[in-house]
Parts: C-alpha cells; structure tokens; sequence
C-alpha cells in the first residue's frame, strides 16, 4: 500500500468551510436540495443545523469538524468508491470519515434515495 501520510495531513487541514460550498453546488445542479444535504451530514456527523452553521462561521479544519461529530452506527455501510478509493480499505480514520462524506454527497448528487443514502 502506498504512503499517504502527506494526502492525510492535507485532508486534516482542510478547512470545512471552504469545501462545504462545493458539495452545495454539486447536489444543486442535480436537482437536490441544501436540505437534503444537510439532512445527510446530519445523519453523518449528529450536527444539526444550528452546529452545523456555527461550525462553517468559525472556519473549522475537518480535524476539528470531525473531532467533535458523533459518527452515525451505520458508517460500516458505506461502502464503495471515491477519489480512487474504496472508503472501507482507508486506514487513516479522519481520512475515511472525511470519505464518507464525499460518499455520500456523490450518491446525493447521482440521485440515490435518500433513504438508501442514509442506510435506513
């Protein structure tokens, strides 16, 4: 397996903030909803709303947006493949957990029910 010490630390200072517009683009153009994107990180993370709004203001690194999360039981469900890799074989935790979250926004923004995407 290759090192990616390098691509995780980068990931772990990334700010929050600065991508969170990205995914909104990403499910808006296909016809999703700012709702249904945060109902997804809700789902994720436990932040509702009012944290997650608080959490985009402050400029948070995903390190810190994901120290703070209390990740759903479910996480193990997610599977598949994003950026090049399969979310459940990345061995760095905030890396993986960042994944997910790309994950999921991708299968919001393909169209995927909400209640497949959220694993009910």
């Amino acid at each position: 397996m290759k090192d990616t010490s390098h691509h995780d630390e980068r990931i772990a200072e990334m700010k929050f903030f600065s991508v969170y517009p990205h995914y909104v683009t990403k499910i808006e153009k296909k016809g999703r909803t700012k709702e249904e994107l945060h109902q997804v990180i809700e789902w994720l993370t436990g932040y509702n709303e009012s944290k997650l709004k608080e959490l985009i203001e402050s400029k948070v690194t995903f390190k810190t947006f994901f120290s703070g999360a209390t990740l759903n039981p479910n996480v193990h469900l997610i599977k598949g493949v994003i950026c090049g890799y399969r979310v459940e074989e990345i061995t760095n935790t905030l890396t993986q957990q960042v994944r997910y979250l790309d994950k999921l926004v991708d299968e919001l923004a393909k169209g995927r029910k909400m209640e497949k995407i959220i694993r009910l």
